[in-house]
């Protein structure tokens, strides 16, 4: 089984695309059958993220934790409680290609580390376009690190330790312990995905507030492009 972990605070307003999209890659013919089991991690959601994840028929999880890194691992666990092989992970305000389980998978490798690109540049300046076009690496071989296009080999996960408790950077923070503890990684562009440019991030220090800093003419060129 692939289990595939959605992590949300408070995204009713974007989630249903998202939801739309793991639905539409758990059936793609490349998986020949194979079941696909979504879990959504609702972390302290106030909205109506809850009632749209019961309507499209998706499992969830109802935490308190108010951070990312708590989140992942909880989906994680329960995932691979139930027997799965391959856990993938994406992001509530993002939306994933048909193809998307099937394009990890077919890399053959521990973990996959794919690019992400933004949905719409309109909420910011046009400076942070210009930004991400310089310095972001839309290719194989990229060193990009983003929880929203993400995946790893329940073996390779369970040895590196999983998320750490981090509310930011969590995902950086996984690719450091499964390179430590000797997993092989894909830096892939073919797993797509894509994710909102909007400036009102739920999570204070990642990609979000990156695009934000760069709208505002931030460069700082030590900044990581996936925080």
């Amino acid at each position: 089984m692939i289990g595939v972990i959605i992590p949300a605070h408070n995204e009713a307003g974007l989630i249903a695309a998202c939801l739309a999209s793991v639905r539409c890659a758990a059936t793609h013919p490349a998986l020949r059958g194979e079941a696909v089991r979504p879990l959504v991690v609702l972390d302290a959601c106030t909205d109506a993220s809850a009632e749209i994840v019961s309507d499209f028929g998706f499992e969830a999880l109802c935490i308190e934790a108010r951070n990312v890194g708590v989140a992942r691992a909880v989906g994680a666990e329960a995932l691979l409680a139930c027997g799965a092989r391959w856990l993938a992970f994406t992001d509530a305000d993002s939306h994933v290609a048909p193809d998307w389980l099937a394009a990890q998978l077919a890399l053959a490798a521990d973990a996959v580390c794919g690019p992400v690109s933004v949905d719409d540049w309109s909420a910011l300046a046009p400076c942070a376009r210009a930004t991400w076009e310089r310095r972001y690496r839309d290719a194989d071989g990229h060193r990009h690190i983003h929880g929203a296009n993400l995946g790893v080999a329940a073996h390779a996960y369970l040895r590196a330790g999983g998320f750490p408790p981090l509310a930011c950077s969590e995902d950086v923070a996984l690719v450091d312990l499964l390179i430590a503890t000797g997993a092989t990684l894909a830096w892939s562009a073919a797993p797509r995905v894509v994710t909102s440019g909007r400036r009102d991030a739920r999570t204070r220090g990642g990609f979000g507030d990156t695009l934000a800093a760069w709208a505002d003419g931030v460069d700082d060129s030590e900044q990581s492009v996936a925080p």
